[in-house]
């Protein structure tokens, strides 16, 4: 049977007679393709190559090394054209929610997005880098150094990849606030209110020295790093107008104070020829401002839940739409997806970027349904309305507790929707897994981590940028779970958490993480696991975890130590020591809860 390559591609011809797997291969540069693009042919009379570039020539080889693996080869001729429908392809690791990763980590990374055919590797970081003036900041996250990063370009130069340095520049800078002697760089020394709670500073006040004190860090951590693009974060500045900008913010507007800031962080970066990244959350709700963007900034509009369960959670009535509204959420905007805010960036002539989610956070295993829907939403819309780059973001919410191969499945789909959303709208998701990620002979694996990507939604309750999981086990009272799963849903999961548990045993990974793969996710399983039992000691008694009956609690303690062991091994396998107590004091108030009932 022909072989399918992966990402498929939007040219696929087959017929009787193939080359010889050790036949020569003429590889030809061909202006008239489009940008990375290529045709590939093998038949009795060898293989051909027509590529328009350097990437298109890396990619038609990659293709050819596919068909070739398949013992079948030389009975099937091929004929396949190919290229991207995004120019730029991305994808974003959070390093700054405390999993910083090790270099074998990093390494596999590259691999596995050089077959996705991502060509932009985007390290997000806040404090965790070894910024040369700033040692209290980072002295205790293991950072990542300058070596650390060079290292990491060279990698990437060779697998065709561009990194990125993405280093936040006004928002979500809570790491530098909470230390005195950054604190009056703050836009609200004595914090914010959001969702009902206060939080400490997290928002850079818009000055001009803080716009040089944040030129300092992204000159320091771009210095080893060859690529002249730059993403400058300026997400989510929580407290803007609420204390050093308020006079300013009343005068000029939200809008043009933002604005005003942003440019300042663009301008040097521009001018020395750099394409500049920045978040386009604040940016495109004040049309006002779409006529004074520079040329080569480019804004990311970003979403992470889809139309559909964005509309499943408004459905459900269950207070989970009035929590986020009272944090600001524009929940209509989230129901019409990347369409609505696309439209009018295209509108106004912009080049932009759409960035959805990998959805491996606030879960432990995913929200893989979720991730896909998100995904190719971004695809459509962005092809639809003119978007020039797709970046795909791995964020570590809540301490980072999901394990890195979690993601693995979300970044297959998310470099084929890049690629080409038409072909690979239908990926086969769990056979890519088992045969070009995880070398899975048993064929279960891949499955597996499929299966268990659809978890959250077995417990009947929606919501919105997590599942019952996470608001189990990390409780967020701004964000209450919105309701208690019924208990056939409980069983429902525990089934299905038990059938992926066997196959990940059974399973036969080749992969050279495959034993780490398979601990990491059995682990994160034990862990849902546990979050059940916790919901049906809830349950029990119809309330929080400190109501549940003494005895029950009391079990669940003595498994949550055990737990918290395994969780900080698992981590030490991929991710570096620095942030995994600060990690897991994110379970503590469950703890606290279970204490209080157990002692009563």
């Amino acid at each position: 049977m022909p072989v399918t390559p992966y990402p498929a591609p939007r040219g696929l011809r087959t017929f009787p007679g193939g080359a010889l797997a050790d036949a020569p291969v003429t590889a030809t540069p061909d202006p008239e393709l489009p940008a990375q693009g290529y045709r590939l042919s093998t038949g009795p009379d060898g293989i051909t190559i027509r590529h328009r570039d350097p990437a298109g020539l890396r990619y038609a080889l990659q293709t050819l090394d596919q068909l070739r693996a398949d013992p079948d080869f030389p009975a099937t001729g091929y004929e396949i054209t190919d290229h991207p429908d995004f120019e730029r392809r991305g994808f974003l690791l959070d390093t700054s929610r405390d999993r910083v990763p090790t270099r074998r980590t990093l390494a596999r990374w590259v691999d596995l997005l050089a077959l996705a055919r991502f060509n932009q590797f985007e390290l997000y970081t806040e404090h965790t880098y070894v910024f040369r003036d700033h040692q209290e900041v980072w002295q205790n996250a293991s950072p990542l150094t300058a070596e650390d990063l060079r290292w990491l370009d060279a990698r990437c130069a060779a697998a065709g990849i561009d990194l990125v340095v993405n280093q936040n520049t006004f928002g979500h800078m809570e790491r530098f606030l909470a230390h005195p002697a950054y604190a009056p760089r703050a836009e609200n020394p004595d914090g914010f209110e959001r969702g009902g709670l206060h939080h400490p500073p997290s928002t850079l006040a818009p000055t001009p020295e803080n716009a040089e004190f944040a030129h300092r860090l992204l000159t320091e951590i771009t210095a080893g790093v060859r690529t002249r693009r730059l993403n400058i974060g300026a997400d989510e500045p929580f407290e803007l107008g609420t204390g050093r900008s308020r006079e300013r913010v009343a005068a000029d507007g939200l809008g043009t104070v933002y604005f005003d800031y942003v440019t300042a962080l663009l301008e040097p970066w521009l001018d020395a020829g750099y394409t500049v990244e920045f978040w386009a959350d604040v940016f495109a709700n004040h049309p006002e401002l779409l006529d004074r963007v520079p040329p080569g900034a480019i804004p990311v509009i970003w979403q992470y839940d889809s139309p559909q369960h964005t509309a499943e959670a408004v459905a459900a009535d269950n207070g989970e739409a009035a929590a986020w509204q009272r944090r600001g959420t524009d929940l209509t905007r989230l129901a019409d997806g990347f369409a609505a805010h696309g439209k009018v960036l295209a509108g106004a002539g912009l080049p932009y970027w759409v960035a959805p989610g990998a959805a491996n956070w606030n879960g432990l295993v995913g929200r893989l349904d979720n991730a896909v829907e998100n995904m190719a939403d971004a695809a459509q819309a962005g092809l639809a309305h003119g978007a020039t780059g797709y970046l795909l973001t791995s964020w570590g919410d809540h301490g980072a507790w999901d394990p890195p191969s979690v993601a693995f499945a979300p970044v297959l789909y998310g470099g084929g929707a890049g690629w080409c959303l038409e072909t690979n709208r239908d990926l086969d998701i769990a056979a890519v897994l088992d045969t070009h990620v995880l070398l899975d002979a048993a064929g279960l694996a891949g499955a597996a981590l499929v299966r268990l990507g659809g978890v959250y939604r077995l417990f009947g309750v929606p919501m919105l940028n997590g599942s019952a999981v996470a608001r189990a086990l990390f409780e967020d009272p701004s964000l209450p779970l919105p309701a208690l799963p019924a208990p056939e849903a409980l069983d429902t999961v525990a089934r299905s958490l038990a059938r992926s548990a066997r196959d990940l045993r059974d399973a036969d990974l080749a992969a050279p993480d495959g034993d780490t793969t398979v601990r990491e996710l059995l682990h994160a399983t034990a862990l849902v696991e546990f979050a059940v039992d916790v919901l049906r000691a809830r349950a029990d008694t119809g309330g929080a975890a400190d109501t549940i009956h003494a005895d029950t609690a009391r079990r669940l303690l003595r498994r949550l130590d055990p737990l918290l062991a395994e969780q900080r091994a698992c981590w030490l396998l991929r991710s570096r020591p620095g942030g995994v107590d600060d990690s897991l004091t994110r379970i503590e108030p469950l703890r606290r809860q279970l204490l209080r009932a157990a002692a009563r």
